[in-house]
């Protein structure tokens, strides 16, 4: 073989036990053994990875890690594919399951980004979106029963960034009883707090940048389907042809943060508990959003979904309104201003300057999304750091 040659050939792999740590396959194809076995892939008549646009090694250990853990202990199978991002993730699952026509059910009080893309982007394709208080079930009854059109009925419990929760089984029994089908944000509670499988639902949408990476060092997103073969023809399928699957490194990157989700939930519902009944008896502010605190309204329907802890994110308002949130923000020392969450420090966000700046004010505060409202994802700091920071903010 000539030395040039002998530059581009890679060399055998020459592993000879197997890697403790899974490894990142940073590669754009796989190699046939022959062309027959190609076919065989191609047609589905024998399993392998071709492209990592379709599959990857690494994206599929990770998925398979994230339906693992969205079934675990349910007797139930499920299968994930990665996306680019939760909004990916959230896109390519539209596209999958819905044609021009259709239309999906769901909350005013959705993550700001999720709205906008339901309204300003699948709006001008011909699907459309009703928006209505999904804790009302006779009202989400009677919307499923007169349109057919209603092909997705989608929610988030709790939601972002009120908190509010809605009855996840009572939801997805409404909607199959008429053949629709039921997706789910889960994000903030995780599977360690919250299976919405073992409630009914069709499909789990998750932001792994968010809890289940924990690091703020990767954007990544994933679909879980309880139905494998509706996977394969209509979710797998829309992210293999619009091409929003994940990339090897930031599925590696959540697979490390994976490991340590079960210590970092027990301190962020620890943290958020303690914080939330410090804010609650504070003078200066006039509502607390936390499902774990008795005096929330979804309180006892959280009990029932959330398994072991009420999550590590809450909202607040203080007495002064919009002014009176700008200047606590503007006097944070400790807690940091940052338009994520789920990181292993606290954050703190201000919803109608930013992740709700572009849904319409009426619809916001129909919802309970206020100009004032301060969003905090409660980290694994000592606590004290957390709650002498925000008081002395709000001195």
């Amino acid at each position: 073989m000539n030395i040039h040659s002998y530059t581009v050939k890679e060399l055998p792999d020459n592993r000879t036990t197997a890697p403790h740590v899974l490894p990142i396959y940073a590669t754009s194809s796989f190699v046939f053994d022959d062309i027959d076995q190609g076919i065989d892939i191609f047609r589905n008549i024998e399993s392998g990875h071709v492209y990592s646009r379709y599959a990857n090694p690494t994206v599929d250990m990770v998925a398979a890690k994230i339906a693992g853990l969205e079934t675990h202990g349910l007797g139930l199978e499920a299968q994930a594919v990665m996306t680019s991002s939760g909004m990916s993730a959230i896109s390519t699952l539209l596209l999958g399951v819905l044609k021009s026509g259709d239309k999906v059910l769901t909350q005013g009080n959705l993550y700001g980004g999720t709205t906008e893309l339901l309204t300003a982007i699948f709006g001008q394709f011909g699907v459309e979106t009703a928006m209505t208080d999904l804790r009302d079930l006779n009202r989400v009854e009677d919307l499923l029963r007169q349109d057919k059109n209603i092909r997705l009925l989608y929610c988030e419990t709790p939601a972002n960034p009120t908190l509010a929760c809605v009855d996840i089984r009572a939801l997805a029994d409404l909607a199959h009883r008429h053949g629709v089908l039921c997706a789910i944000d889960n994000t903030f509670p995780t599977p360690l707090l919250q299976q919405p499988f073992a409630h009914g639902v069709d499909f789990i949408i998750h932001s792994t940048t968010k809890y289940l990476n924990g690091h703020g060092n990767s954007i990544a997103g994933v679909i879980v389907d309880s139905d494998k073969e509706r996977m394969r023809k209509h979710v797998w399928r829309a992210m293999k042809l619009a091409g929003t699957n994940c990339s090897p490194f930031e599925a590696w990157l959540t697979h490390n943060g994976i490991k340590t989700l079960a210590l970092r939930m027990q301190r962020h519902c620890a943290n958020a508990l303690a914080l939330a009944e410090f804010l609650e008896k504070h003078p200066a502010v006039e509502r607390v959003n936390y499902p774990g605190l008795s005096s929330h309204p979804d309180h006892t329907l959280a009990s029932r979904q959330m398994r072991s802890g009420f999550g590590g994110m809450l909202s607040f308002e203080l007495k002064g309104g919009l002014e009176a949130g700008i200047r606590c923000m503007n006097r944070v020392r400790f807690c940091t201003i940052a338009p994520t969450l789920g990181d292993v420090d606290t954050l703190l966000l201000h919803p109608a300057s930013s992740s709700h700046l572009n849904v319409a004010k009426e619809i916001r505060e129909q919802n309970g999304i206020t100009d004032g409202m301060i969003r905090v994802s409660v980290g694994i700091e000592a606590v004290e750091d957390i709650i002498g920071d925000l008081e002395q903010a709000m001195e």
